[in-house]
């Protein structure tokens, strides 16, 4: 059964700092950039204020977590359970596992085995990694791809945590890319279909594309100058994961101005009709 969820990037104005993962090539090393944003909500707030508001469920990107101490991943899980939310995703928004540098591929990829063990002690259910930012042409970045999401994969399952993928970067920037990585990674390939990330006229072709192997969609409309979504073209978007039998998560993304709860708000109008159907 379809649900309603969101990713806590459409409260990134709301949650504190933003903690921006950097590679720094002079050190070899991670650096964090600090994004001072207001903090109106803490991630462990989250999951009870969106439940008031009528979602069942959370993705939370990695730059939100204040901390990756054990203690504190369990209290974010403690949170998800008393509010009665699902935590669906973990989105790691950094890593490059098709770097031509082999020192940073290798530090990447230990890297995102840290925030496994992270999605792994917090609760959530899958966590998103980046395919890679090779072109979408670079057949030998998509096989390397392919392998070492399988890799990752591998080491989820003994955590009990579900390796995805998404729509997102270079190397997954089309279609047909994206389903050339899938169908190589195997029997535990999946996805999330960002319906922003999908440009040009094979837009609705290429969402049809990858709705099938999505374990979400993230409803990302376009937006004018006031926050309003073009509802024409987002219920285009909606009409093409319906048609494809899709039967998860509709996430909801706001990066417009004003408001963010409200934001979303319009946004649940438009959704709220695929959740019933």
């Amino acid at each position: 059964m379809s649900y309603l969820s969101l990713s806590t990037w459409s409260l990134h104005r709301n949650l504190g700092p933003l903690r921006w993962t950097v590679w720094n090539e002079e050190t070899g090393n991670h650096d964090t950039a600090v994004q001072e944003q207001p903090l109106l909500h803490s991630l462990l707030e989250l999951p009870a204020e969106a439940a008031n508001r009528g979602y069942q469920a959370v993705e939370v990107c990695h730059f939100h977590f204040p901390s990756t101490e054990p203690d504190y991943l369990a209290q974010v899980k403690q949170a998800f359970a008393s509010a009665g939310m699902s935590f669906d995703t973990l989105l790691l928004d950094y890593g490059d596992i098709t770097s031509s540098d082999p020192a940073r591929a290798e530090a990447d990829m230990a890297y995102i085995r840290q925030w496994i063990e992270a999605a792994s002690l917090s609760g959530a259910k899958q966590i998103r990694v980046v395919a890679g930012e090779a072109p979408p042409t670079d057949n030998e970045a998509i096989s390397l791809s392919a392998a070492r999401l399988a890799e990752l994969s591998e080491y989820g399952r003994t955590l009990g945590v579900k390796v995805i993928t998404e729509n997102f970067k270079a190397l997954t920037s089309t279609g047909a890319s994206s389903m050339k990585l899938l169908d190589q990674w195997g029997e535990h390939a999946a996805t999330i279909t960002d319906f922003g990330n999908f440009k040009g006229q094979l837009k609705y072709e290429e969402i049809a594309l990858t709705t099938p192997l999505s374990v979400s969609v993230h409803v990302k409309p376009q937006y004018d100058a006031d926050g309003i979504p073009d509802e024409a073209e987002l219920r285009r978007c909606l009409d093409t994961v319906a048609s494809a039998g899709f039967n998860g998560a509709y996430v909801l993304i706001y990066d417009g101005p004003g408001d963010m709860w409200e934001g979303m708000e319009r946004v649940k109008k438009i959704v709220s009709s695929y959740l019933a159907s």
